[in-house]
């Protein structure tokens, strides 16, 4: 069963109609364009017919319309001739260049071009007088002139798609920077908040339970005293991050950003929450100065690790050791691994997320888990399993070609 032909474009049915109509016109007043013809006027219709029906074929099938147009033209001249067919050969030349196959748009104008060659050098070889150049330049007009103006349509379109393609391409690749920056900024946001706040909050809950469920007054009193200090806190480090957030000067990490000459007050907060705390920094003044990104990793690090240690940890002590090598700052939390007797507040583990996103910003490395103690006594930080939780980061002291979003 045969394919059905796809419906032509409105534009090519008016070129059709228009054309079949001014040929009809010019036979109707007589004008032509030869004589002494094999065939007489009236079979001047059937060429120009012919013609007009492949108009309707221009761009649904134009290699198909250009060849059976070369046969009508060829029979147009047998008899007196019409220009309207003439002109519609034209279009078809122009129309198998612009519409047809990349192949057909560079072999029409190649095969034009010979032909008006060999027709000039022809004519002139067999009547050898100047005319004959005439013809070679009609036949250069009605062939070679339409298809290599196709050509220059069909280039510009194409060029005109490739600027519109790459120009789609650069709003994509604009579209999905601009994506993966808003990622990446929510998820600094997300880091510094928790790490601002959770600290807090786990001292509030844990002081909380504990002065729900104890009736003594003192340890209530304290503990609503505990609770005071670490919600101011907590609204103070809230405050700094509204203001962080709602700054349009463009310095998204103000000179109030933790340090770790911080690390102190720190310790003393954790202390002050309950916490057996000792701080090894075995840094010297000798050292060269840190990066402001790498300090402020450090200090959320061993800030975070406190506040796990304050949510999850054994009673016994939590040691914080920092270690300058010659390429990196090395952050060691080492808190005993156990049972929990008193209230604990939960964990969803975005804690040790935020310090492993930290770490792998600066291209450092980020370990945390149970390790068992070498020698464990019986007062060590791992009670009876001889464990402890312990927290490693490995931060490099220079992640200047790093993609560092803090």
């Amino acid at each position: 069963m045969p394919l059905p032909l796809a419906r032509p474009d409105v534009v090519d049915v008016r070129i059709a109609v228009a054309s079949l109509a001014s040929g009809v016109l010019f036979w109707a007043l007589g004008l032509r364009m030869q004589t002494d013809r094999p065939f007489g006027s009236a079979w001047t219709l059937l060429p120009l017919v012919v013609m007009a029906a492949l108009e309707l074929l221009r761009r649904t099938a134009p290699q198909f319309a250009l060849t059976a147009g070369t046969l009508a033209l060829v029979a147009d001249q047998l008899t007196p001739g019409n220009l309207a067919t003439v002109v519609m050969f034209t279009d078809l030349v122009y129309a198998a260049v612009l519409y047809g196959t990349p192949a057909a748009a560079r072999r029409i104008p190649v095969t034009t071009g010979l032909i008006t060659v060999a027709m000039t050098i022809g004519f002139l070889a067999w009547i050898r007088e100047p005319e004959a150049l005439l013809i070679g330049a009609v036949t250069a007009l009605v062939s070679f002139a339409p298809a290599t103006t196709g050509v220059l349509v069909r280039n510009h379109r194409e060029a005109a798609e490739m600027a519109r393609l790459r120009a789609e391409q650069t709003a994509l690749l604009a579209e999905m920077d601009r994506v993966q920056a808003v990622t990446a900024e929510r998820a600094r946001m997300a880091r510094e908040l928790h790490d601002m706040v959770a600290n807090h909050l786990s001292a509030i809950a844990i002081h909380s339970t504990a002065a729900l469920s104890l009736d003594d007054e003192r340890t209530t009193r304290d503990a609503l005293a505990v609770i005071r200090q670490n919600s101011v806190e907590g609204l103070a480090e809230m405050r700094r991050l509204i203001g962080i957030l709602r700054d349009s000067s463009g310095d998204t990490e103000p000179t109030a950003a933790p340090t770790l000459d911080g690390l102190g007050a720190l310790v003393d907060h954790a202390r002050a929450n309950g916490l057996d705390v000792t701080l090894d920094d075995a840094r010297t003044p000798d050292d060269s100065p840190l990066p402001a990104p790498v300090e402020l990793a450090a200090y959320r690090i061993v800030q975070e690790s406190l506040t796990n240690a304050l949510k999850h940890a054994a009673p016994g002590r939590v040691s914080v050791a920092l270690l300058r090598a010659p390429d990196a700052l090395c952050v060691r939390v080492t808190s005993p691994y156990g049972d929990t007797p008193g209230p604990r507040a939960p964990g969803s583990g975005a804690g040790l997320v935020g310090m492993r996103e930290r770490a792998a910003l600066l291209g450092g490395t980020f370990t945390a888990g149970p390790e068992a103690l070498v020698a464990p006594g019986p007062d060590a930080p791992g009670g009876r399993e001889g464990k402890v939780w312990q927290v490693a980061a490995r931060l490099p002291v220079d992640p200047a070609d790093r993609e560092v979003t803090e």
